[in-house]
């Protein structure tokens, strides 16, 4: 026979065990039996209900303890990691709109994404390669691999064709990236990346999604409020996970994911309203948050 755990015996009890989900599967094998009973014996009588501040509390100290569990390893390599994951994923958001008219390519990118997230560098590397050569191709207009009717005219998400408002140069920068990143990693590797979310593919789709808009009628380098807000949300936890970590992997995937970006609109900087120019001043300002944000841990710390 094998031992089993006791199962919840009051309301109270069971809503602990919920809120304890926050923190790490390891601290809770540790230490979430210890941190029941403490929490269980402060209780007022007859309570089923934790205290609003007290779940805050489990909820946020679960959060740090996450962010502070990620930050273990190699710092630069797994920011390095972390960067090209999120350009390639915005790569894959370029032609998911269009799987309907090149089902092949978007499945090879989507392939490439998943080789990157589980860690199988070198076959990531392979189908960046492939997908990177066919994407450049259509940006400028050349025919490579296979013939495919130029415009590429999209089944969802958007209704504007495949890198009508891009340049071959960006497709190439953005793909390049990701190839140097992993070359980098296949050289200097001494054991397999870190195992990345499988909430990565459903930023892809609304990364890919081209509405709503956030930017003029009539504008032709268009930007989604649903891609902005993907991108604000995840340099957002960036800084928090910076500063409560005093780590700057999270700052170096910004770093990445936003040079990225500035070439994408360096290159259409005869299209940039002011709307672009307030999107890349928040990326700006996140990416520069999250980069100081563990020396002002640190000096706050030291004072």
């Amino acid at each position: 026979m094998t031992a089993t755990s006791p199962q919840p015996t009051t309301a109270l009890e069971r809503r602990y065990r919920r809120l304890l989900l926050a923190y790490p599967r390891k601290y809770r094998a540790a230490r979430g039996d210890e941190l029941l009973d403490v929490l269980l014996e402060s209780a007022d009588p007859g309570r089923t209900v934790p205290a609003l501040r007290e779940a805050w509390g489990l909820l946020m100290g679960g959060v740090r303890s996450r962010i502070v569990h990620l930050a273990t390893g190699s710092a630069w390599q797994d920011g390095l990691h972390l960067g090209i994951t999120a350009v390639a994923a915005a790569n894959l958001a370029a032609l998911l709109p269009y799987t309907g008219t090149m089902p092949l390519w978007t499945l090879l990118s989507a392939l490439a994404l998943l080789a990157v997230l589980r860690g199988r560098l070198p076959a990531a590397f392979l189908l960046t390669l492939v997908t990177g050569a066919k994407a450049v191709a259509l940006a400028g207009g050349w025919q490579v691999f296979d013939l495919t009717l130029i415009p590429v005219h999209p089944s969802f998400l958007t209704d504007r064709a495949l890198f009508a408002d891009s340049d071959p140069f960006a497709v190439a920068f953005a793909h390049a990236v990701v190839l140097l990143g992993l070359l980098v990693l296949m050289s200097r590797r001494r054991r397999a990346p870190r195992t990345r979310s499988w909430w990565w593919p459903a930023a892809v789709v609304a990364v890919a999604w081209a509405g709503p808009h956030w930017m003029e009628e009539g504008t032709i380098f268009q930007l989604s409020l649903s891609r902005m807000a993907v991108e604000t949300a995840a340099l957002g936890l960036a800084v928090a996970g910076c500063s409560l970590a005093r780590d700057h992997r999270w700052a170096l995937a910004s770093g990445i994911y936003l040079l990225v970006t500035s070439v994408e609109l360096s290159v259409n900087a005869d299209l940039l309203t002011r709307q672009h120019l307030a999107y890349w001043g928040v990326l700006t300002v996140l990416t520069l948050g999250a980069a100081s944000a563990p020396f002002r841990r640190r000096r706050h710390c030291l004072d």
